[in-house]
This record gives structure tokens, C-alpha cells and sequence, in this order.
């Protein structure tokens, strides 16, 4: 029996915040692909998302007549994993320590649907070993391993565009060029882990590349830029300065000088010229990190945690970020000083106080920079935003 593939939202979404605010979990880019991605190329098949109704619209599930394999969004793709939810019978839950990893029912579930292992009375318990994202900061401690992964699931059996000599280079076997790309006058050092450039993206000329990395289609690299991996930049971005171990997820620009380290950056961002993000704390702690589900801060188990920033949100120049800062969709950061270490969705100032970005001028703001993309703001991502507006109204107060 044909099934349709769907990746499902579970409870990790709301600890994924504000990250999925915009997006499913599955749409997550962490290597060079996102979570969805990965799922296609590995079942050979297109998947659709379920997820919260307010985003449905913009990711429906697929509708047909016959069965439907669903698996978690957050659960990122082996082939073993894959041999086993392609074989599991109808009506039952692929369950690994009380979370599903999929199910197949017989008919469409309903928007917001999150398939618990009391909903089976067929369970198949799972006890190989999966990597799995839960925490925003997942997305950077674990981007290394999903490099490498995407790295051989994307050039098997491919050949490079060939290296322009003006490079130096290290380990060029683990060096992917695609096609359209320009690199030239550049330090790749891929002896520390594969490097991948997308089709016409660009790497300027004195740029300083230490894999695991990923540029992605059409992004560049700016002129000296110094890039520590495992870094992932995502389609349609500008980066410079310096950048360790974080994820970009695409359409976002750090153009100029400035550290990012350790940090997930969303779509549609925009980090003004010598923003600094603090990723180690001056005692040396664990750095805590908040969560939207404690409505609190939560201990992360890492030393090193920079920033997480949701789709939207700007900051003017010289803009100084403390430790484990959480920054919301469709902020506005400006002026001296550290702001506090957790800024919600559509804050307005900086420092010395935030106010409230009002949804028309946010919507606004967002239509023009989409517009140098030839990007039009639907309607759908309009409503999107007014219920994030809405929906986070109470962390403004």
C-alpha cells in the first residue's frame, strides 16, 4: 500500500520557540539541509508537515486516499531509522522512551494532531540509537555530525566543480564545489571537516574557511571573512567578520565585522555592522537559556551558548548581546549597552527599555525587505506574524 509521508510537530515545538513560531520543527535547517530535506532525499518521496493550525495554511499536510506515514519532525533521518518506519504495520507507533518516531494510520489526521504511544495498541519500540533535535541549541552542538551526514547523502556518486588554483587548500577530497559557484583567493581547510558551497554562491576574495561548513545556494561570503566550523549559512545570506560553530538559516545578513558564535540565527534577519554576541560567560558557568514552555530560564549544559534569534528581528550597529540571549520574531534592537538576555516578539529599543513594535509598522518593515529579495509578504505570512503578534502580547507587558 502507497503511503504519503507527513512529519509531524510534537511537544518539542514549543521548546524550539521562537524558532517555530514561523516554521515546523522539520523545517529547521541544521547541516547543510533542513529536517524535511533530509527525510525526502532519504525516502526518495515529497513530505508535507502537520503542525499547529495557525501555520497550516503555509504547510498543509497532503491530502489522498490510502495511508499516511507519519514521523517526527524533530528526528533527523539513518537509514536504518527509514528501513524500519517503511516497514511498519497499519495503525501502529514506531516509539523510542515513551516518544513516537512515527506511526501509518489508515486516514488524514487533523490539523494540530500530535500522535501520543496511547493512541496505538501496536507499538514497536526502537532501540538503536537516533539523533534527535529538542532544544534550540541543539541546532549548533549538533551541526557538525549533520554536516558530515548531508555532506555524503548530497555528493555520492558526484563530482566537484573544479578548485580554482588562486585557493589554498587543505583536504581537497572532503571540498564540494557546485555548479555556478565562485571561489577564489581563499583558505579552504577541509582537514577538520567537509566544506560545501551551493550552486552561484560566492566566497570573496582573503576569506579564512575551517570546516564543517556549508554555504548554501546564492549566499556569500564577504571580503576576509573568518569562518569557524561546523558553521551552516543558509540560501540568499550575506555573512563577514568572524563566525564559530552556528547555523543561519537563510535570507538573514551579517554582512559586516562582529563575532556570532555558537548561535541560530532565523530567516529574514539582519545583524548591523560590529554586532558581538557573547558566547562564554567571564566565570566560566553553564550558560542558562530561556524557555518559552518554563516561561524561565533553563539550564542548557554548555559553556559555550550565544544567540538565538527568531525570523525578523533586526539590530543597529555595535549592537553588544549578552551570554544565552533569546531574542523573539520581528524584534527591533538599537542603541548602547547589553540589552537583557531574553527580548520577546515585536520589542521595540534596547537597553534602556523596550516597547512595544506595533504589527502594522512590523508588517511594513518586512514587506520592503522581503521586496529586495523579489519576495512579496503573502497574506498567509501576514497572518502568521499578527498571531505571533497577538499570541506573545503577554511577554511585552
Amino acid at each position: 500500500m502507497n503511503s504519503l509521508f507527513v512529519l509531524f510537530d510534537d511537544h518539542r515545538r514549543n521548546h524550539l520557540l521562537p524558532l517555530t513560531f514561523t516554521r515546523p520543527v522539520a523545517e529547521i535547517r541544521v547541516g547543510i539541509l533542513t529536517i524535511r530535506e533530509k527525510w525526502e532525499r532519504m525516502l526518495g518521496a515529497r513530505c508535507s508537515h502537520l503542525t499547529t493550525e495557525y501555520l497550516s495554511k503555509k504547510f498543509p499536510t497532503t491530502s489522498q486516499s490510502g495511508a499516511y506515514t507519519l514521523i517526527n519532525g524533530g528526528v533527523l533521518p539513518g537509514s536504518k531509522l527509514a528501513e524500519t518506519i517503511l516497514n511498519l504495520p497499519l495503525e501502529s507507533a514506531l516509539v523510542s522512551k515513551g516518544t513516537v518516531i512515527a506511526c501509518k494510520l489508515n486516514s488524514k489526521p487533523l490539523a494540530g494532531y500530535s500522535p501520543a504511544p496511547s493512541h496505538f495498541t501496536k507499538h514497536v519500540e526502537y532501540t538503536n540509537q537516533f539523533t534527535e533535535i529538542i532544544h534550540p541549541w541543539h541546532i549548533f552542538s549538533l551541526n557538525g555530525q549533520a554536516i558530515e551526514a548531508d555532506f555524503e547523502l548530497i555528493t555520492k556518486n558526484r563530482k566537484s566543480e573544479p578548485i580554482s588554483s588562486t585557493n589554498s587548500v587543505m583536504n581537497p577530497s572532503k571540498i564540494f564545489i557546485e555548479e555556478g559557484a565562485t571561489v577564489e583567493c581563499t583558505v579552504l581547510n577541509a582537514s577538520t571537516g567537509p566544506i560545501y558551497i551551493g550552486n552561484h554562491a560566492e566566497v570573496m576574495e582573503g576569506s579564512l574557511v575551517r570546516g564543517p561548513f556549508a554555504l548554501c545556494e546564492q549566499s556569500v561570503l564577504k571580503l576576509g571573512a573568518k569562518i569557524y566550523g561546523p558553521t551552516t549559512i543558509g540560501p540568499f545570506c550575506k555573512v563577514g567578520g568572524e563566525v564559530n560553530n552556528s547555523v543561519i538559516f537563510g535570507f538573514s545578513n551579517k554582512a559586516h565585522d562582529g563575532f556570532l558564535g555558537n548561535s541560530v540565527i532565523g530567516e529574514w534577519c539582519n545583524l548591523g555592522a560590529d554586532t558581538n554576541c557573547s558566547n562564554l560567560k567571564n566565570n566560566y558557568a553553564q550558560v542558562k537559556l530561556w524557555d518559552y514552555v518554563k516561561k524561565g530560564f533553563i539550564d542548557t549544559g554548555l559553556q559555550f551558548c550565544g544567540l538565538i534569534m527568531g525570523d525578523h528581528s533586526k539590530c543597529g550597529i555595535n549592537t553588544m548581546f549578552n551570554t544565552g540571549t533569546v531574542i523573539g520574531v520581528s524584534a527591533n534592537i538599537f542603541g548602547d549597552g547589553f540589552p537583557r538576555n531574553f527580548i520577546p516578539s515585536f520589542s521595540w529599543g534596547g537597553a534602556q527599555g523596550f516597547t512595544d513594535y506595533k504589527i502594522d509598522k512590523a508588517l511594513e518593515t518586512a514587506t520592503k525587505v522581503m521586496e529586495r529579495r523579489g519576495i512579496d509578504l503573502s497574506n498567509i505570512d501576514s497572518e502568521i506574524l499578527t498571531h505571533i503578534y497577538n499570541e506573545t502580547s503577554a511577554f511585552r507587558k
